[in-house]
């Protein structure tokens, strides 16, 4: 199995570059054909949603429907997916930044109570401690 790297997951998604863009899609088509799958790792979703914030100014309903097209796609394993799945679920009620939501879901699926924090904005949402 094969994993993916940001920069793929975003040329996918945002297709600035049609070239990049016409090779991945080439390869998905390739690795669904073969009946393969490529790995996902939760830190590729969290660079993602990054990128997409900061570089390409998308939506967070944008960015939470395309991880919920992600996750449906039958070529993709991501790393802890029903926890991927909670995320997005709490994501549309909670108005937690996605990185920090993305942070307390892994760390909930994980067994902690919560994350320590010294964000004021995080801590509000009881997922997170506030130290003091």
């Amino acid at each position: 199995m094969k994993a993916l790297d940001t920069n793929v997951l975003v040329r996918f998604l945002v297709r600035d570059d049609e070239l990049q863009a016409e090779i991945i899609y080439r390869k998905f088509k390739k690795i669904e054909a073969s009946k393969e799958v490529l790995f996902v790792p939760i830190l590729v979703i969290i660079e993602t949603i990054w990128v997409l914030e900061s570089v390409y100014d998308v939506s967070r309903q944008e960015i939470l429907d395309s991880i919920e097209d992600l996750l449906l796609m039958p070529i993709l394993k991501f790393e802890a997916q029903p926890m991927l799945r909670s995320f997005v679920s709490s994501a549309r009620e909670l108005k937690v930044e996605l990185s920090d939501l993305l942070i307390a879901q892994s760390a909930r699926f994980s067994g902690c109570d919560n994350v320590l924090t010294f964000d004021k904005r995080a801590a509000a949402s009881g997922l997170f401690e506030l130290l003091k």
